[in-house]
């Protein structure tokens, strides 16, 4: 991914993206994203893009593993993390879902994720600390909530499902408050073209809708011009 095509990732939303890589694809049934509805933590900021770094927590119940073994985990996973390639984001599982409890992401996690240079956060669990949380890290968890109950790591680096969506390690996502994807790699050599491509179409529609004197006739002349641009 050039440098071009991630600014430009960054600066649409996740369901420009979504409709982009069907247009890229040369038809519609895209399918790997998010179900349901998500809370993003800075939904005015730009979508996080990055290479998934992946792991699992629990937080309802105390690890059943040793002290020793669950801190080891612990410092790999942020050592993980840490040297993850870049641009990338975390993408966690909490295998309570759908009764997490245990909020990974306030404060103190975002900002040392955030000062590992990882774009931001995507998971099915909790998030904490609205306010408090640094700029330029957003998270997309999938609730709220006051407590960190027990939450430790269990997996790192293994496929996770976030919201029916399954992400597997170095998978690149896009996430914002509408929730996340994960771009497939075949359609990245055109995925620039294809995003251009389909908001140059969507103006066929929104332009004339904007002017005044807008009708059903404009309407239907430019919805013919449209159905003929898109995919």
């Amino acid at each position: 991914m050039n440098d071009s095509l991630l600014n430009l990732l960054k600066s649409v939303d996740t369901p420009t993206v979504c409709n982009a890589i069907e247009v890229a694809q040369g038809k519609r049934g895209f399918s790997d994203f998010t179900r349901g509805t998500m809370q993003c933590s800075a939904p005015d900021e730009p979508a996080i893009v990055g290479y998934a770094c992946t792991a699992k927590i629990a937080a309802v119940n105390p690890p059943e593993e040793a002290p020793e073994v669950i801190r080891e985990r612990r410092m790999n996973y942020y050592r993980a993390m840490a040297e993850a390639p870049k641009p990338s984001i975390a993408v966690i599982e909490d295998v309570d879902f759908p009764v997490c409890i245990g909020a990974y992401w306030g404060e103190i996690n975002t900002t040392v994720h955030k000062g590992f240079g990882m774009s931001g956060a995507l998971t099915n669990g909790v998030m904490r600390d609205l306010g408090d949380l640094p700029e330029g890290f957003p998270v997309v968890a999938g609730s709220i909530g006051p407590s960190h109950g027990f939450v430790h790591v269990k997996e790192l680096g293994t496929e996770v499902e976030i919201f029916e969506l399954k992400v597997q390690p170095g998978a690149l996502v896009h996430a914002d408050r509408h929730g996340a994807l994960v771009i497939p790699e075949d359609v990245l050599p055109v995925l620039e073209e294809a995003i251009k491509s389909l908001l140059e179409n969507e103006q066929i529609v929104l332009g004339p809708a904007k002017q005044d004197g807008f009708d059903f006739p404009a309407f239907e002349q430019a919805w013919v011009a449209f159905e003929k641009a898109r995919t």
